[in-house]
């Protein structure tokens, strides 16, 4: 009994040790593991330093380019601002920018970000994977932050959009913020007349 388990334990332990350099060479034939990236070194079996080509990424629409214009609103006495205005992008292309914010009060406060869209049917193209507008943020007195907005458009847009606006508002949570300006003047109260009898 104690021959056969160890001829099993020694079978399992041998099936482990070449799983790995069957599995490479599995990946290598039908290129299964290397999809993410357009061209790469691929070791181990005799490829190490040869050249493997790979498809392009088949979802980015090279034939057009979009314009995305960043903005930043600050509703409080903080700096916010995006790390550059515009960039062009091709629809299923990645892209990351960056936007900076400082706390320039003398108080720990805690803030969020809102998106907007211009024009509004972006909004449902506009894929966001990374943003700082997913969570709430505390920053200390004076600190600085940059944050990633890291997206990709869905090249399913419509081909008459050629510039979205991506615009965050940033707000401070729980704080005290301003009313909004109404735009109408105030009246001044006069005496009271009675009607005329």
């Amino acid at each position: 009994m104690v021959g056969k388990l160890a001829v099993v334990a020694l079978g399992m332990f041998a099936f482990g040790y070449v799983l790995i350099p069957i599995y490479k060479h599995i990946c290598e034939l039908t290129g299964i593991n290397i999809l993410s990236l357009s061209e790469r070194q691929v070791p181990g079996n005799g490829t190490a330093g040869r050249d493997v080509k790979l498809p392009a990424n088949s979802q980015v629409d090279k034939s057009r380019t979009i314009t995305v214009e960043f903005d930043a609103n600050a509703r409080g006495p903080w700096d916010f601002k995006p790390a550059q205005r515009s960039i062009q992008v091709h629809p299923g292309e990645l892209a990351t920018v960056m936007y900076e914010f400082q706390n320039v009060q003398d108080r720990r406060m805690a803030a969020q970000a809102i998106p907007s869209y211009a024009p509004r049917q972006a909004a449902a193209h506009f894929n966001k994977l990374e943003c700082f507008c997913f969570s709430q943020y505390t920053l200390e007195p004076g600190e600085k932050r940059e944050w990633p907005v890291a997206f990709v458009i869905d090249p399913r847009i419509s081909k008459d959009v050629t510039t979205i606006t991506l615009s965050y508002t940033f707000f401070e949570v729980g704080g005290r913020t301003p009313a909004a300006p109404t735009g109408e003047a105030p009246v001044a109260a006069g005496p009271k007349q009675e009607p005329a009898s």
